[in-house]
C-alpha cells in the first residue's frame, strides 16, 4: 500500500510538471516573430496587438510569441523593411509610407491628396485594390495579415494656416527617405524638411520644423500640441498602412496554427480601424479642452480651395509619387463608386 500510494505521488508530481510546462506562456516559444511600429505605446494599436500576441501563444500552445517594439524605438519605417528583409525583426504595422519601400503600388492608398472624400471611399478602394496589392507585397517576400487606417491626416502649425499659401513660409515635415515628394514640395514652393518620425517633436521644439501632417490621436499621444497649437480641420489624406509578416518567418508556422493567427490577426486590425478612427475624434476634443488647442474650421470655399491645389500637383505625383497604372487605377474605382452612389439616390 505504501509503495503504491508512493506510486501515485510520483505519477501525481510528473503528470503536474507535464502540465507546468505545456502550459501556454510557461513553454519556450519556438516560432518568436518580432514586430516593429510607429504607433505609439501603450496606445490603442499597441494593445490591440498585445491582445492578437497573447492570442497567436494561446492558439499554438505557446509555440509562437509575438515581441512587439513600439513608438518607433528601432528606426523609421525605411529601417522597419531593411530590419525585416535581413530577419532582425519578422513583422511590421507599416503605414502607406513603409509599405511603398517595398511595393510602390500601395502609394496609391496614401500620396493622393485630397483625392478621397470620405472614409467610405477609402475603405471601397482598399477592398478593390487588396488582392492585387498583396500578390504583389508576396511576390517581395511579405504576407499582409491586415489593412487598416488611422483616419484623416491634419495639418499642425505653430501658427495659424488656412489657406494653402499659409504653408509655404512654413518648414515642413517631410518623411525621411523620400526624395521625390521632397522634390515635389520645394517645386511648389514649400521649404519641407525631411525627418523621422521620432525627431517630429524635437524639431518643433528647436525650430527645425514648424508644421507638421499627421492623425489627431498620434499628435495627441506625441504631445505635437505642445508646439503645434494650431490644426486645420482639413481631410488631406488618410493614413492608411497594414500589418505585414516575412513569408520567410510565416512559413515556419505550422498551417493549422496559421489559420488561427489570422484569424486574431483579422480582430486586431478591425479594432485599430475603428478605435484609430474613433479616437481622431476624442483626440481633438481632448487636445482643445484640455490642452488648448486651436481648430480652424474650413468654409466649402476654403475646401474648393484646397482641392484646386492638390488637383494642380497630381501631374507631377503621377508616375513619381505613384506609379501611373495605379494613379489611374484609384481614380476609376472612385469615379465607378461615386457614380453607382449617385444613381441609387
Amino acid at each position: 500500500m505504501e509503495r503504491s500510494a508512493a506510486s501515485n505521488v510520483r505519477l501525481a508530481t510528473l503528470a503536474l510538471v507535464v502540465v507546468f510546462l505545456a502550459a501556454p506562456g510557461l513553454i519556450a516559444a519556438e516560432y518568436t516573430i518580432k514586430l516593429t511600429t510607429l504607433a505609439p505605446r501603450d496606445s490603442s494599436y499597441h494593445r490591440s496587438l498585445l491582445r492578437m500576441g497573447q492570442a497567436w501563444r494561446t492558439a499554438s500552445g505557446g509555440a509562437v510569441e509575438l515581441i512587439i517594439y513600439p513608438g518607433g524605438i528601432q528606426g523609421g519605417e525605411s529601417a522597419m523593411v531593411e530590419r525585416m528583409r535581413i530577419n532582425q525583426t519578422q513583422a511590421g504595422l507599416l503605414t502607406a509610407v513603409g509599405l511603398s519601400g517595398i511595393e510602390p503600388a500601395v502609394s496609391g492608398l496614401q500620396n493622393m491628396p485630397m483625392m478621397f472624400r470620405s472614409l467610405d471611399e477609402v475603405d471601397h478602394v482598399v477592398k478593390e485594390m487588396q488582392a492585387m496589392l498583396e500578390k504583389r507585397l508576396l511576390a517581395k517576400g511579405f504576407l499582409v495579415l491586415f489593412w487598416t487606417d488611422a483616419g484623416w491626416v491634419r495639418f499642425f502649425s505653430k501658427q495659424p494656416v488656412i489657406h494653402s499659401n499659409d504653408l509655404k513660409p512654413l518648414k515642413l515635415f517631410a518623411w525621411a527617405g523620400n526624395a521625390e515628394q521632397v522634390d515635389i514640395m520645394k517645386s511648389l514652393g514649400f521649404n519641407p524638411v525631411p525627418l523621422e518620425t521620432a525627431d517630429i517633436f524635437p524639431g518643433l521644439q528647436t525650430g527645425l520644423i514648424s508644421a507638421v501632417p499627421m492623425p489627431p490621436s498620434y499628435a495627441l499621444a506625441g504631445q505635437i500640441y505642445i508646439e503645434a497649437r494650431h490644426m486645420l480641420e482639413l481631410n488631406w489624406a488618410p493614413l492608411v498602412g497594414a500589418l505585414v509578416v516575412t513569408k520567410r518567418a510565416w512559413d515556419r508556422i505550422p498551417q493549422p496554427v496559421q489559420a488561427q493567427m489570422l484569424s486574431a490577426a483579422a480582430q486586431a486590425g478591425s479594432e485599430v480601424k475603428v478605435a484609430g478612427r474613433k479616437e481622431a475624434d476624442d483626440a481633438v476634443r481632448t487636445m482643445q479642452g484640455k490642452w488648448g488647442l486651436t481648430v480652424h474650421k474650413t468654409t466649402p470655399e476654403i475646401e474648393v480651395e484646397w482641392r484646386s491645389f492638390a488637383e494642380a500637383v497630381y501631374p507631377r505625383i503621377r508616375g513619381q509619387l505613384v506609379p501611373a497604372d495605379i494613379f489611374d487605377e484609384v481614380r476609376r474605382i472612385l469615379q465607378d463608386y461615386r457614380s453607382a452612389r449617385a444613381g441609387t439616390r
